[in-house]
């Protein structure tokens, strides 16, 4: 009951808090169909309970915003209908349409039980934002951008985004592997998580971390084995729809599921069903090129064998012609060598008789041509011997000439003249001094006069200067 207190009526918080739980009681005595987005489960695994946090948002904002109360039980019955109607289960980031009972309680505050959720609303949300990823993919031009790659005639290197332990990898890779064909494949795993909202994150970081090394793989496929349908609606988020769409390399899908196709793989060059039939399609593409090659080698095979037995025949007949056409050749050939050979003995015995008959003429046109000649050279060297004594007199005097003026030179300028004249030399260490700065204060020098030496020491020297330099 209220207290009195200074005159004022006052109410316990309990109170308040029961007068609030008969009036919401009063008010909302049944239960309501809700529509809200959950943005977190809040599952416990211990208890089985789940306390979903529900918002409502309005251009993006939240304009409401209440914790709700999940029994396990009720979760179970209703997880089982996600996963048979959505193929996915009961998780964060949903929207949902819920029947829920307002209720207060004094200890924990206002909530909503759920007491059941209506999986087709939220399948339609799902198909809802599929469609609108389709359509921004569309509007961006990025949808059919991986389809229009070129794909490599012979896929050999492929970057493969899946889990090392799953089904669908073991088996992806036992198909290549063993292909009864031999072809030998070039395989690099990049680990991902491949369901649920982290394979969102997992995946587009694999795909960026194959792009830095493009140049090395032909094709990249994600592989998924395993865990039949569920926790798919990943593969509709548009963010990792467009890095597949927009990858550089051909990215070819084996998500492991019979479904309506995902976005993902709508966008990939190419989807199969299993990871064992899209290994196969990459062995059927090594097939497609080696069948042609086999049936062309077969083909070159059969030609090449043909054609040598003809040519050989060929050749056989040449060979037939070749040897009638050399003996015959060889005989006429011998018969022009035995004609030759006569005309040369004839020829030979005439040149023979006339080179003797020559020779015999030789001695006595040599005696005459020598006579001849030792006549001439005579007479050619008493000319010589007259020019000669002309000319080595006149060289020899005008030689003499040139001596006598080198002689009165060599006089004039003999040294002892030019002492006689009043000259004198002045030397140092026995060598001519012609310049001062040869000399120093201190220095033992000789002065040479036309009768005699003087030895000196110089104290003092002093240099000329020329006044018109």
């Amino acid at each position: 009951m209220a207290e009195v207190y200074q005159e004022r009526q006052v109410f316990s918080l309990y109170e308040i808090a029961q007068g609030l739980k008969t009036v919401i009681g009063e008010r909302f005595p049944y239960a309501f169909w809700i529509k809200a987005e959950m943005i977190k489960l809040n599952h416990y695994r211990h208890s089985g309970h789940c306390y979903p946090d529900l918002v409502e948002k309005k251009d993006g904002k939240v304009i409401a915003q209440m914790r709700a109360t999940l029994w396990s039980s009720d979760y179970l019955h209703i997880n089982g209908k996600f996963l048979k109607t959505l193929k996915e289960p009961l998780k964060d980031g949903i929207k949902i349409l819920f029947l829920a009972k307002i209720s207060f309680d004094p200890q924990y505050g206002l909530s909503l039980r759920i007491m059941d959720i209506d999986p087709s609303f939220t399948l339609g949300d799902i198909e809802r934002e599929k469609f609108e990823t389709i359509e921004r993919l569309k509007t961006e031009g990025y949808y059919h951008k991986n389809k229009q790659l070129p794909f490599p005639l012979l896929p050999k290197r492929i970057a493969i985004i899946s889990v090392e332990t799953s089904k669908g990898y073991a088996d992806f890779m036992k198909v290549l592997s063993n292909n009864p064909y031999g072809y030998k494949f070039i395989m690099e795993l990049f680990p991902s998580l491949l369901q649920g909202e982290k394979a969102i994150t997992s995946i587009k970081a694999q795909l960026a971390a194959i792009k830095k090394i493009k140049n090395r793989f032909d094709v990249v496929a994600i592989i998924r084995g395993g865990g039949g349908d569920v926790g798919l609606s990943c593969y509709n988020d548009y963010s990792l729809s467009k890095a597949v769409a927009d990858f550089p390399l051909p990215v070819i899908t084996g998500i492991g599921h019979a479904t309506n196709e995902t976005v993902v793989e709508m966008v990939a060059y190419q989807n199969a069903i299993t990871p064992t039939k899209i290994a196969e399609v990459l062995v059927e593409k090594f097939h497609q090129f080696a069948v042609p090659v086999q049936e062309a080698q077969r083909i070159i095979s059969e030609k090449s064998i043909r054609l040598l037995k003809e040519l050989g025949r060929q050749i056989k007949n040449l060979s037939k012609i070749f040897k009638a056409d050399t003996r015959h050749l060889l005989l006429k050939h011998e018969n022009e060598l035995i004609q030759a050979r006569h005309i040369i003995i004839g020829k030979s015995q005439y040149l023979v008789a006339d080179q003797k008959k020559q020779l015999s003429q030789i001695p006595e046109l040599l005696f005459k041509k020598t006579k001849t000649a030792i006549s001439k050279e005579r007479f050619l060297l008493t000319e010589m011997k007259i020019k000669t004594t002309r000319y080595s007199g006149q060289i020899i005097k005008a030689c003499g000439m040139k001596l006598d003026g080198y002689a009165k030179t060599v006089q004039v300028l003999n040294p002892v003249n030019l002492l006689k004249r009043g000259y004198s030399l002045t030397l140092k260490n026995g060598k001519i001094i012609k310049d001062i700065a040869e000399m120093a204060p201190g220095d033992k020098i000789e002065t040479l006069l036309a009768n005699g030496k003087i030895i000196s020491e110089v104290i003092h020297k002093e240099q000329q200067h020329d006044e018109n330099p």
